[in-house]
């Protein structure tokens, strides 16, 4: 299998990381996106991305691909979208500062929960402070629209250097979407937000001849039927958590 060699940037939890972490994580198994012993998956929470091509990379991994200056380009692009649009949305922004602020603090937000080590000050209170006080305004289906319309064109911009890495936008995209999904839910505005590809299900590796018989009884219904369909079989046949068991135990 190719690997993937690249210059990697020696990484560290910020004051975000690992509570960002977590909470999506949560998200995540819920969502049937990662298995239910995700968070003890040490390739996955480790921040550093494996270089091993079909191992998406988790987006508190990214500051280990893309480094600081990668994802400082990319904010400042998008900054100088948002202070060339429309009055009544650059506006909320310059009443807070010019656009070396905004570039400065966003991309430390960034860089804290991808993976940089501490750069955010402050960490959830600071981040919940500037969306409730400074960028209420925007916080609505009008200005998320917008927000989302600027990124996307940042991201889309070709002269933006994400490396030669597949993952990276994906894994920038699935960072962006699960943000969204929160402030939607938290300021009641609609999540309609389309960043792109974002990273695919991370199904948990069983191998049911190295398991007893116990260990198997144990799994969930999610990890058998994905165990059992590895290895050719119609899941559909088996209706309930005790046939899959019966299926699994007689292989």
């Amino acid at each position: 299998m190719t690997r993937i060699n690249q210059q990697r940037h020696p990484t560290d939890n910020g004051y975000l990381t690992e509570k960002i972490r977590s909470q999506y994580i949560a998200n995540a198994v819920a969502g049937d996106l990662l298995p239910e012993n995700a968070h003890r998956m040490a390739a996955l929470v480790s921040l550093d991305a494996s270089d091993n091509p079909a191992e998406p990379i988790q987006f508190w991994q990214l500051y280990s691909v893309l480094g600081q200056d990668r994802i400082v380009n990319i904010v400042r692009s998008f900054y100088q979208r948002v202070f060339h649009d429309e009055n009544w949305f650059q506006s909320v922004f310059a009443r807070v500062g010019g656009i070396n602020h905004h570039v400065n603090t966003q991309s430390a937000m960034w860089i804290d929960v991808m993976g940089g080590g501490p750069a955010y000050h402050g960490g959830e209170y600071r981040l919940s402070f500037h969306h409730t006080h400074n960028a209420m305004q925007l916080m609505n289906d009008k200005g998320a629209k917008r927000w989302v319309k600027l990124m996307v064109e940042t991201l889309d911009d070709r002269s933006i250097d994400m490396t030669d890495d597949p993952r990276v936008r994906p894994a920038i995209n699935t960072f962006l979407s699960h943000f969204f999904a929160k402030y939607a839910d938290e300021f009641n505005f609609s999540n309609t937000a389309v960043f792109g590809e974002t990273n695919g299900a991370v199904k948990r590796k069983i191998n049911l001849m190295k398991l007893t018989d116990d260990e198997i009884s144990s799994l969930s219904v999610t990890d058998l039927k994905q165990a059992l369909s590895t290895r050719g079989i119609d899941v559909d046949l088996y209706p309930d958590k005790a046939a899959l068991v019966s299926k699994a135990l007689r292989l």
